[in-house]
């Protein structure tokens, strides 16, 4: 949310932490890298990349120390089950790993991997701790909630003292070949080797083994020379593992006690002729991901997934971030496959590519390059899923299968949210409404920062300065508008405050590592966390944000949900110290990664249940996120800053959460930190409109930034960019709907739309809107009136606003004129999309407007498009509430059906869908509309079993305009079936 070490509420507050806090954070400067690790400092990722190291140097002399024996090995009922040993000394001593294989009737694998000794408990715990002493098994609890029906007609091809094959997936076209010594598993799909565990030998459980006390040096005699004193050679290098960061170890002057002692798992994985992997988000770079270990263009450090409070993160790093999802994709030409690492303690990942041989008497194309990618995680089962593809849509829709997919959004959120930290007053609050409406400017929810409580208390309200929130919620509902308000996870550790006294009372806080409730520093100075781990702490979150008990909120009240990481300001890497306790005794290191997801679960829980009788979807925005994330909340790319580099690195940021299952997103329109210029905010509004979770929002410190308050002509662009948003939140919502059914990417990346087409899968600067065939590049660099957009197929593509047909070629890159008051935007043929055109200031207030469909002609003479629209904020479209409709123009026939194959005279429906019956299409645009149609003066429209003709216009085009036509009004309702005859 913002820079920690401003505006605490109480000087005594301020003084006990000022020097912790202005040690560690300094409004103005970018985040200090070294207030963060490195892997070299990161004991177990340092132990990995160093085993690994040594692996690579011995080449193949190297042996893995993993095997399967044959005789514990056995598969039935799409199950294989056997025991890894590990063999840990030069005498043969070894350590048993169970290990499960289960083929999945989705089509994906499952490979989990155990240690017998901690799974039954018979170890032993250092400093009398009283955590769990099993690896952590319970992140499918939080991740998983699908795909996992095993598939009992798996089979076996090859059964042998070396290995096992098995086949599975559809028409048993996946086939994974599990070899015994050393242990690995090659998958393969029609027979061609996609990607293989451990196939450099890199996998790496650490077992637990006891702490051996070594003896102290013995003391020296007065007058006795030391023999290491008379060498003048350094002293030789210890023999055996270096053990410096196996039980304790320290950073920024935090220690960090294991009581488990060293437990790492770590795994090679290589994706064979991939040259592309993207994912594992949240990062600040390319969407094509790089290497990690140095070279021209390369990272150095790995990528780390440790969900941490970065203000003003820096760009192009590996760095962590906000939130982890720990799935990668990888692709070449026409094949798709991933692995989804399910593991929430802090992980690393290695990323190196490397060209296959080649006989250099073959002919035909240059040697693949193999990407070969190196997972590290602290803690916890090694626990993974492969995904066979062969399309990038088959992963993402596995995996929404797996994770689930986007909760199907309340209608006001895919509109605009106006934000700042923070709006002073329920005065404030109404001025800016009102100022939005006086300028003509839609906007559908307003957001209240930490100052609107009283002092940090979550729950309650500034009595000076929102003195009446009631009233304040009555204004913006009567204009259709809603009212967003923070509450993080952090309670405010004082008394007379009922919240934290309950807390306490009901023992629902995190503990520290002796068990006791652990108190940190946030906002609101010492502080307590509510560990939503567990089921009583929900139940009783939930009962906070009843309306008699959260007085001043109301029906059109939503919820964000920010530092939820956690952040801790005064705490190791500005976060929980990993030997806290959570329900079930698990440590944080455990469990860091879906903290984040649990509190905003909550949260989401209580949004179901303020008032008996009302259900209706909750919104919730997260900072922090994990795998699962999708299915109940929104997120957005935390505290950027004002300036042309954020506003590119937007971009394939959200791209990636879209790919990676979680496609809400969006950043802060404008920048954070800062003060943008006309032309940066206006441009960033432009680009805004096109990401699927829109808002502007700034630091406190920042300048008042309202669209209202820019002087033309920059006020009118970006006037034009949201009512340009507005215009198409039908087809925003529909590819919501998409999103929800089949975990498509909302806004989708060159490679995910054409996985043939090469050119395009290192672009990450510009997009597809859902299915609708709008391709958009957005402006991202100052001064800049011309834009080159790639084009990825030999369909006809139109300019969006002047119908200008472009002279493309698949694979040409064209350069296009994009002065500021322009968006590069523009329509692929052979798509059908829709509109509401009447401006309105809310999403509300266009619930029962009529449509526009835009009709874009392919090269084949064809189009096809959808509409999916529903009530927008109750979940009475699980019970068929809903229209959904397909529209095709084939030959001289335009129909429009509908998608599920239902009789509209059948749908019986509520109010809502009663009222959609007197909706209407008003008009319909046709782009690229046949020469032969210039003298046509009308059409016939077969609606309702009635038949009648409606005008048609036909406009030739000139320099400035393509040809069109426009038939209209057509008056058909919106849900039922009709046709429109050309010919």
């Amino acid at each position: 949310m913002r820079a920690p070490g401003q505006l605490m509420s109480s000087w005594s507050a301020l003084l006990c932490a000022l020097g912790v806090l202005f040690s560690l954070f300094s409004f103005g400067f970018a985040v200090k890298e070294n207030d963060f690790k490195k892997c070299h400092q990161s004991g177990f990722c340092k132990r990995n990349r160093d085993y690994a190291d040594k692996a690579v140097a011995q080449g193949s002399s190297w042996q893995a120390p993993y095997k399967i024996l044959p005789t514990e090995a056995s598969f039935k009922d799409g199950l294989f089950q056997a025991t890894i040993l590990k063999t840990i000394d030069e005498e043969g001593t070894t350590v048993e790993l169970p290990l499960t294989v289960a083929f999945h009737k989705s089509g994906t694998a499952r490979v989990t991997v155990d240690e017998k000794r901690r799974q039954e408990k018979n170890i032993e715990l250092r400093h009398s701790s009283q955590a769990r002493k099993e690896r952590y098994n319970e992140a499918e609890k939080w991740a998983i909630v699908g795909g996992t029906t095993v598939d009992v007609d798996a089979k076996t091809s090859y059964v042998g003292e070396t290995g096992i094959k098995i086949q599975y997936g559809p028409d048993s076209t996946f086939e994974a070949s599990i070899n015994y010594n050393p242990y690995s598993i090659e998958f393969k799909r029609d027979g061609s080797a996609q990607l293989k565990l451990n196939d450099r030998g890199l996998m790496n459980l650490e077992h637990w083994r006891p702490k051996v006390e070594k003896p102290p040096a013995p003391e020296k005699k007065e007058g006795e020379e030391n023999a290491e004193d008379k060498k003048e050679e350094p002293a030789p290098e210890p023999v055996g593992e270096d053990e410096s960061t196996w039980w304790d170890e320290s950073f920024g002057g935090n220690t960090d006690s294991k009581p488990r002692g060293p437990e790492s798992v770590a795994l090679d994985i290589t994706f064979f002729g991939y040259e592309h992997v993207y994912g594992i988000p949240e990062h600040a770079g390319p969407l094509s991901l790089k290497e990690t270990r140095g070279g021209d263009g390369a990272y150095t450090e790995p990528y780390r997934l440790y969900n941490s409070d970065v203000f003003e993160y820096i760009l192009d790093s590996p760095m962590t971030l906000y939130g982890a999802i720990p799935l990668m994709q990888a692709h070449r030409k026409d094949s798709t496959v991933a692995v989804f690492w399910l593991n929430a303690a802090e992980t690393w990942i290695d990323i190196t590519k490397a060209k296959e041989s080649k006989n250099p008497l073959s002919l035909g194309k240059g040697p693949k390059t193999n990407t070969q990618t190196h997972w590290i995680s602290e803690a916890g089962m090694m626990d993974l899923f492969v995904f066979l593809g062969p399309t990038p849509r088959d992963v993402t829709k596995a995996y929404g299968e797996l994770t689930g997919t986007t909760a199907m959004p309340q209608e006001f959120s895919i509109g605009y949210h106006q934000c700042r930290w923070n709006y002073v007053s329920d005065d404030d609050v109404k001025e800016v409404d009102r100022k939005f409406d006086r300028y003509q400017i839609p906007y559908d929810v307003i957001w209240l920062d930490i100052e609107y409580t009283d002092e940090k208390k979550y729950f309650t309200w500034d009595n000076d300065m929102f003195k009446d929130p009631i009233s304040m919620g009555q204004q913006l509902d009567a204009h259709g508008r809603k009212l967003v308000v923070i509450i993080d996870p952090h309670i405010k550790n004082t008394g007379s405050y009922p919240v934290i006294d309950e807390l306490k009372s009901n023992g629902l806080a995190i503990k520290n590592k002796d068990g006791k409730d652990f108190d940190g520093w946030c906002w609101p100075g010492s502080s307590m966390w509510v560990d939503c781990f567990n089921p009583a702490a929900i139940e009783w979150w939930k009962s906070l944000f009843k309306y008699d008990k959260f007085k001043g909120t109301m029906e059109n009240t939503w919820l964000w949900n920010d530092m939820n990481e956690p952040s801790v300001f005064n705490g190791p890497e500005v976060t929980m110290p990993k030997d806290n306790l959570h329900y079930g005794s698990w440590e944080h290191r455990d469990v860091h990664n879906i903290n984040g997801l649990t509190f905003h679960n909550a949260t989401y829980q209580a949004l179901l249940s303020r008032k008996k009788g009302e259900l209706r979807r909750p919104f919730v925005l997260t900072r922090s996120f994990y795998s699962g994330s999708q299915r109940i909340s929104a997120m957005w790319t935390g505290d950027n800053q004002a300036s042309w580099e954020h506003l590119g690195a937007a971009i394939p940021m959200i791209l990636n959460q879209g790919i990676s299952g979680f496609p809400f997103a969006g950043a802060d329109v404008g920048g954070f930190f800062g003060n943008p210029e006309a032309e940066l905010q206006s441009r960033w509004y432009q680009a805004g409109a096109f990401y699927p979770f829109f808002r502007g929002h700034a630091h406190i410190d920042a300048r008042r930034r309202e669209p209202y308050l820019l002087a033309e002509p920059y006020r009118n662009i970006v006037t034009s960019a949201l009512r340009l948003r507005y215009s198409l939140l039908p087809s925003w919502y529909t590819a919501f709907y998409q999103a929800h059914q089949d975990g498509s990417p909302i806004i989708r990346p060159m490679y995910w739309t054409h996985p043939s087409n090469e050119g395009g899968f290192a672009i990450d600067n510009q997009f597809f809107v859902g299915s609708t065939g709008i391709l958009v590049k957005p402006v991202v660099e100052q001064g800049k009136t011309t834009e080159d957009v790639y084009i990825p197929d030999d369909e006809v593509y139109y300019n969006y606003f002047t119908y200008q047909r472009l002279p493309t070629a698949k694979g040409q890159t064209l350069t296009v004129d994009a002065p500021i008051e322009s968006i590069p935007m523009f329509m692929r043929g052979g798509h059908i999309f829709p509109r509401r055109d009447t401006p309105r200031r809310s999403a509300q207030l266009m619930k029962f407007d009529d449509y526009t469909l835009v009709v874009v002609i392919g090269k084949d003479g064809t189009a096809e498009g959808q509409l999916y629209t529903d009530d927008g904020d109750s979940f009475d479209y699980q019970k068929g509430e809903y229209i959904h409709r397909t529209f095709k123009l084939e030959g001289s026939k335009l129909t429009s059906t509908d998608a599920d194959g239902r009789d509209p005279k059948s749908i019986k429906g509520g109010s809502w869908l009663k009222n959609m019956r007197n909706v209407a299409v008003d008009k319909i645009v046709i782009i690229g509309a046949p020469t032969s149609w210039a003298d046509k003066k009308e059409v016939r429209l077969e609606a309702g079993g009635k038949q009648s003709t409606v005008k048609l216009e036909y406009f030739k085009g000139d320099a400035s305009r393509g040809p069109f036509a426009i038939v209209g009004r057509v008056g058909a309702s919106i849900g039922a079936d009709w046709a429109i005859e050309f010919a």
